[in-house]
């Protein structure tokens, strides 16, 4: 599967997403949100696994994903990943973990589901436009014990990038309470604008 990585600018190292969130959305009847949208390839699979429930792209997307990582795995050093906490935990099924399994067992990383916590409910964030507020609703959202990544390159998995709020958040967390030596990010899309 083809496709066109962005580069992800925040408080990490370096950090990448696989391809745009979409080509183009237009609305074709806004009052019943109806949009003609086109998608790259790896972002119509991640669609058709969060949104139609289709569990069976997990592995399609990990495996575009995992040889894209493995370009980076060793000049990053990376000792393990840590996917972004659900905000719905309801969710019998948790897309990004699924995904972050089986990148893990393709690059050969272990990953960590349970040093990063979230300990405060926040609803999404696709809503809300104004930096300022996404900061205030992540502030404190995400916990970690001190030390517990002394001296780990790890690396923060999530399936969209919109902002740069949460992984900003989640890496702050990671480096200056978990004391981590280095920080990477990897999504599978990138959202045209901000929300």
């Amino acid at each position: 599967m083809e496709i066109n990585p962005q580069q992800l600018f925040g408080n990490w190292i370096e950090g990448w997403a696989l391809d745009l969130h979409t080509i183009y959305s237009i609305p074709i009847a806004p009052e019943m949100n109806i949009w003609d949208t086109k998608r790259p390839p790896i972002a119509e699979e991640l669609y058709r696994l969060k949104y139609c429930y289709e569990q069976d792209r997990v592995d399609s997307i990990a495996k575009v994903a995992a040889e894209f990582l493995n370009k980076y795995k060793s000049k990053w050093q990376l000792d393990l990943i840590i996917p972004i906490p659900p905000s719905d935990t309801t969710r019998p099924f948790q897309p990004v973990y699924e995904m972050a399994k089986s990148i893990g067992r393709l690059v050969g990383l272990p990953v960590d589901f349970n040093t990063l916590r979230k300990v405060k409910s926040t609803f999404q964030l696709k809503d809300i436009n104004d930096p300022d507020k996404r900061r205030e609703i992540l502030k404190d959202a995400f916990d970690i014990n001190f030390n517990s990544l002394s001296g780990k390159n790890v690396l923060i998995f999530d399936d969209i990038y919109r902002s740069g709020e949460t992984l900003n958040a989640v890496c702050d967390v990671i480096m200056n309470k978990g004391k981590a030596r280095g920080v990477y990010v990897l999504t599978i899309t990138k959202t045209r604008s901000k929300r």
